[in-house]
């Protein structure tokens, strides 16, 4: 039975989620498994991703082959590099506490390289919600100052409005009316 290490798909549409398993090379994709050896979330900025490392290369010691994708995340998470380290120790290339230290100084650079990121990201949001709230206050200042210019225009126009009519009053005689249409009425009766 050769066993492989690979990704076995599960969430919902449009948001993966995988699990990373160790299966028997004739199962389903989604079937039965072996073991369960940690998850992977792509649909987060960095990817996140869950392994148990020990059970990982235990499985590799085995003789399990990782797809392609797995072996990009186990390399990615170093158990790649624990397999290959735990053979130089077999070999007596070197010392069991000099691969622990190889291991976890290449773990701690990861972990930097990973929080530099994060960080990295967190600031061009920081910046990207800055820009536009200053894009929004700007927005707001004009749309102010134009609703105050509208609001000095109307004034200035009831003014002209109101002078037009004092003028207006002031220039015309006054005109009686009625008079006039009971002069027409009465021609209109004789």
């Amino acid at each position: 039975m050769s066993v492989k290490i690979r990704l076995q798909r599960h969430g919902k549409k449009q948001k993966p989620f995988y699990w990373i398993v160790a299966a028997d090379a004739r199962a389903k994709r989604d079937g039965r498994f072996l073991e369960k050896l940690g998850t992977y979330n792509p649909n987060t900025n960095p990817a996140t991703i869950d392994l148990n490392l020990d059970a990982a290369v235990q499985w590799l010691h085995n003789g399990a082959q990782p797809t392609d994708t797995a072996r990009a995340i186990l390399s990615y998470k170093g158990a790649l590099l624990k397999h290959h380290l735990d053979g130089g120790v077999r070999k007596g290339a070197l010392t069991q506490e000099q691969a622990d230290a190889k291991l976890a100084a290449w773990l701690d650079e990861k972990a930097a390289k990973v929080n530099a990121k994060k960080d990295g990201l967190s600031k061009a949001q920081e910046a990207e919600k800055a820009k536009a709230l200053k894009a929004e206050k700007e927005a707001n200042e004009k749309r102010i100052k134009a609703a105050e210019e509208a609001a000095k225009a109307l004034e200035a126009e009831a003014v002209a409005e109101e002078t037009v009519e004092e003028v207006a009053t002031e220039e015309a005689p006054a005109v009686e009316e009625a008079p006039a249409a009971e002069e027409t009425n009465e021609g209109a009766e004789a």
